[in-house]
């Protein structure tokens, strides 16, 4: 891939030019043969093609809705259809026409390959200069000499000879191509003469020993003289011991540095071996270079245990120090181990050293290399083995191990074995398993203690950045406050918004438009919007929008979440602040211009709506005038108002406000200015004002001038003034004077005493008429409750008519219908005078009865008709019986008199006045009181009464008598001196008794 995020790519006809676009970027490689050579164009907009013509190449960008051409580079793209042709001649032609750039040097190398594959050696001859590679072109020349010399002498193609083919692969570093090629013409001198000009020997001395060359002991030699004229040691010591000269040869190694190679030689041959002091040189060389291991061998194999076990420790060999302790020092195994074992730790091989631990008894270095090596299992099994204060500190590191495979169940054990139980908690809460964290913790904590480790475990995930955990941690110890707060700090507020949801959910309103109004002060207006309309304050969101200019997202919100005409109140805002064509322009878009206008005309934005009228809807001039009229009008303006209602053309509308105000002068003056049909109007109004000030006369003349007399009628009826109305019906209106009376009638019987004027008016009326029947019927009528007297002469009027001018018949129905009236008002002397007229003496004695006029009733019982004077008097004694007025009783009927004393109890009184009557009629009620007396259980005071007013004989007196008796002689206080005055009284009483009677009365008393 040379492109990404490519949205075009295509080549250029007839070339090898590749053009593509990558994003804002036009790529295009003119040689695609070193694609990190490009070209690059910036352009805005999309490639939709190419065109190739007229000499030039271009690429058509649709920028916006132009489209720009790019044009290339024509004579780049001209060298690719040279070379997609083949005629390298012209192509070099062509680049030499051209400067050295990145993209000129890429064409040079292109050209110089297909020159070099289709053999026109002179063309890369020339690319090679062109290129700056001198060797090459050099070489190449000698080539073309060589090509041209053969097709001289020769002829044909010079390019096809053996040896310009072999240097043409020796230019390609074909080294055994030019080999083959030579052999092929047994040209073994040249093939040896090419190996030794690159100084490969080695390939020059087996071509010489394949082919039996004669000089290859002289090829020998001088192969070993160059390679220690170049100091090549090694490689001539290798050659000796090829040859079979091992001392020469280990001499060499040793000199070359390499006495690994000495050593190595020395092992494999015995008879060097007994060479002592070379093998003491050689074993010096190598525990110089350090080669401790080559050393032990050595050592171990002239059988020098002690100084091969050295070499083999300082070598780090310990496979073969422990083998040679085992059989030579069995006491050094231990701590060959040991160090064995440090020596793999040291190498990063901590699982091969835990064996070596265990076999050396170094438990501590065994569980760190197992801990090391992650040999988890291994590192349980060896500190199961150990003391408990040695395997407590690595038990945790395994249980964490345990814990990030998800094994908790073992990660607890080992945690618990450790006596790391808080860690154990952390595991489980860090896993989220948050049941067996607070089961583990509630084994071993007190609940505060729990909730004070789950808060602090919480805020560290807090700091870490693990909220969700935190959260949980929280919840689990019933603090899901915390956990609200935590997400408010770190403005996570959908998560705040979830647990408010869930533990405080009559907050959850209040907790979102308070994050809208945090939202909306930071600036995150779209997130803000999100909790006010979770809050469903869609008004705070569209204040919002409108408080930052964002009228669109204003609007949007409004229509969405607000009512049928919120958006359209928006809208009417967005375009108040933008004013003149621009506001017309969004007002139209949204299709809210005349209701904008109105909407701008009801909320007294007069200004604005006469901006939007003026500039679109001119029809809608004279109604915003009408409502700016209006809104002057309630503001007490009425001179600009009168103004803008005629610009409306309502003249009418201000001749009304005139008259609501009752400026007369002003609602005549533009009334016969510019709407003389409103002068009547006028003028009714003028009267309704004169009818509230009760001026009936002013506004009847008004009324009269206006030629309204209709309504002149109708307010005398609204006001009880029948008698005008009559009056102005009788003059104007003739036709409807009956109908007027008729209603008249019917007004006066359904308004009572509110007619009584009127009902007056018209009994006057009619009795001026002769109507006397009619008069009659309406002095009948009359009802004023407040005018008694009024009410009186109208009655009397009434009955007066009617002993004058009607017939007997209705005189009589007349006087009982008028009688009654006049006695319900109080007029009863008035009733029976009226009765007397008509010789109703029996009406006209209940009429005095009735106010009380005793006399004048006996007087007119006596004088006229006797009959009814016992009436009168039986009549008189219940008024005063009922009145309770007894001593008036007494000089009429004193038996009553007393009875109602009785009834009273009033008995002292009775006594009294029994006692001026005769003998009998005061004993009947001294024994009427005595029997009273005696139910009452005061025998004594009965006895009293008789001793006062004497005891009579009477046989029906015997039982109270009697009863005295007994009553005296069974009370339990008589039996003492105190009592003899009452003893003595009834002696008496007893005594009187037989002395006025017979023995018998006596004997009946015992």
């Amino acid at each position: 891939m040379i492109l990404n995020f490519c949205s075009y790519v295509q080549w250029v006809p007839g070339s090898d030019v590749l053009v593509a676009q990558n994003r804002n970027s036009l790529c295009v490689w003119y040689n695609i043969e070193a694609p990190e050579r490009v070209t690059m164009f910036t352009i805005r907009g999309d490639v939709i093609g190419l065109e190739r013509g007229g000499g030039k190449t271009e690429v058509m960008v649709m920028e916006g809705v132009t489209t720009v051409a790019y044009t290339l580079d024509e004579g780049l793209i001209e060298f690719g259809t040279a070379i997609d042709d083949g005629n390298y001649t012209r192509a070099t032609a062509f680049l030499e026409t051209l400067e050295m750039t990145p993209e000129t040097e890429a064409m040079w190398k292109t050209l110089s390959k297909l020159a070099l594959e289709a053999r026109q050696l002179h063309i890369a001859e020339r690319c090679f200069s062109a290129l700056g590679q001198v060797a090459k072109a050099r070489f190449l020349h000698e080539t073309n000499e060589i090509a041209d010399r053969v097709s001289r002498e020769y002829g044909g193609e010079g390019t096809d000879f053996y040896q310009v083919r072999a240097r043409l692969a020796m230019l390609e570093k074909n080294y055994k191509l030019a080999e083959m090629i030579f052999l092929e013409q047994n040209a073994v001198e040249e093939v040896m003469g090419m190996y030794q000009e690159l100084h490969r020997w080695d390939e020059c001395i087996v071509v010489a020993e394949a082919k039996g060359h004669p000089a290859l002991e002289n090829l020998r030699r001088s192969y070993y003289q160059w390679l220690m004229d170049t100091q090549q040691e090694e490689r001539a010591g290798e050659l000796q011991e090829s040859q079979g000269d091992g001392l020469a040869a280990i001499s060499l190694y040793l000199k070359a540095g390499l006495p690994a190679k000495a050593a190595r030689l020395v092992l494999s041959r015995e008879e060097l071996l007994a060479n002592t002091e070379l093998v003491e040189h050689i074993t010096a060389a190598l525990i110089k270079g350090e080669l401790y291991e080559r050393a032990g061998d050595l050592f171990e194999k002239i059988h020098n245990p002690q100084q091969a076990l050295e070499c083999y420790r300082k070598g780090n060999a310990f496979m073969k120090a422990v083998e040679l302790a085992r059989l030579a020092f069995p006491v050094e195994v231990v701590k060959l181990e040991e160090a064995w074992g440090d020596h793999l730790v040291q190498q990063k091989q901590l699982d091969a050293a835990i064996n070596h631990y265990i076999e050396a008894r170094c438990s501590i270095k065994a569980i760190e290399a197992a801990l090391g090596a992650r040999q988890w299992k291994k590192a349980i099994y060896i500190l199961d083995l150990q003391d408990r204060n040695t395997a407590s500190k690595y038990y945790p590191l395994v249980a964490q191990h345990y814990a990030s495979l998800q094994e908790y169940e073992i990660a607890e054990e080992l945690y618990t074995k450790g006596d790391r139980t808080k860690d154990a908690i952390d595991m489980y809460t860090q896993a989220g398993r948050w049941e067996q964290a607070h089961k583990l913790a509630m084994k071993c904590m007190r609940p505060e203690d729990v909730s004070v480790l789950y808060i602090t475990q919480a805020q560290e995930m807090e700091k870490q950045g693990k909220y969700r955990e935190a959260e949980r941690l929280y919840v689990t110890v019933e603090e899901p406050d915390l956990a609200i707060t935590m997400y408010k700090k770190h403005k996570l507020y959908d998560d705040m918004i979830r647990l408010v949801g869930k533990h405080h959910p009559d907050l959850l309103s209040d907790t979102h438009l308070h994050l809208g109004k945090e939202l909306e002060a930071e600036g995150r207006l779209q997130e803000a919007e999100y909790h006010y309309l979770e809050a469903q304050e869609w008004k705070a969101t569209v204040n919002m929008y409108r408080a930052s200019g964002l009228w669109e997202e204003a609007y949007r919100v409004a229509r969405t979440q607000g009512g049928a005409n919120a958006h359209k109140h928006v809208a009417y805002l967005w375009a108040k602040s933008l004013g003149g064509e621009a506001a017309v322009r969004l007002l139209t878009k949204l299709g809210l211009l005349e209701a904008s206008v109105d909407h701008a005309a009801d909320n007294c934005s007069f200004e604005f709506a006469f901006e939007l009228s003026r500039l679109a809807l001119k029809h809608k001039t004279p109604e915003i005038h009408l409502k700016y009229a209006m809104y002057l009008e309630d503001e007490g303006k009425f001179e600009e108002a009168e103004a803008e209602f005629i610009r409306a053309g309502k003249p009418k509308e201000a001749v009304l406000m005139f008259v609501h105000n009752q400026d007369w002068e002003a609602a005549q003056r533009v009334a016969e200015a510019h709407d003389p049909d409103s002068v009547a109007e006028v003028l009714v109004g003028q009267a309704r004002r004169a009818l509230e000030e009760k001026d009936f006369q002013k506004a009847e003349g008004l009324l009269l001038r206006a030629q309204r007399p209709g309504l002149a009628l109708s307010y005398y009826k609204e006001a009880g003034l029948w008698s005008d109305a009559l009056r102005i019906c009788k003059d104007y209106v003739p036709g409807q004077l009956e109908a007027l009376q008729e209603e008249y009638e019917r007004e006066a019987t359904k308004k009572g005493a509110r007619g009584v004027e009127g009902l007056v008016e018209q009994a006057r009326h009619w009795e001026q008429a002769g109507e006397y029947s009619r008069a009659v019927d309406c002095y009948l009528k009359v009802r004023d409750s407040g005018n008694s007297g009024l009410m009186e002469k109208c009655w009397m009027k009434a009955a007066e008519l009617s002993i004058k001018f009607l017939p007997p018949q209705r005189n009589i129905e007349v006087v009982l219908a008028v009688g009654p009236q006049l006695i319900g008002i109080g007029k009863h002397n008035a009733a029976a005078e009226l009765y007397l007229n008509l010789d109703l003496v029996k009406e006209a004695i209940d009429a005095f009865i009735e106010g009380e006029e005793w006399n004048k009733a006996k007087r007119v019982a006596k004088e006229l008709d006797p009959r009814y004077e016992d009436y009168v008097d039986q009549c008189y004694k219940e008024f005063l019986k009922n009145q309770g007025k007894v001593d008036s009783l007494v000089g009429v009927d004193v038996v009553a008199a007393l009875d109602l004393y009785v009834e009273q109890g009033q008995w002292d009184k009775c006594i009294e006045t029994a006692t001026k009557q005769n003998y009998k009629i005061l004993h009947k009620y001294v024994a009427l009181y005595a029997t009273h007396l005696i139910r009452e259980g005061s025998s004594a005071q009965a006895l009293a009464l008789y001793v006062q007013h004497g005891a009579p004989a009477n046989p029906q007196n015997f039982n109270i008598y009697k009863r005295i008796f007994t009553d005296m002689v069974s009370s339990p206080g008589t039996n003492c001196a105190e009592a003899y005055h009452s003893w003595a009284d009834l002696r008496d009483v007893l005594f009187n008794l037989v002395a006025i009677g017979d023995h018998s009365m006596a004997l009946a008393l015992l």
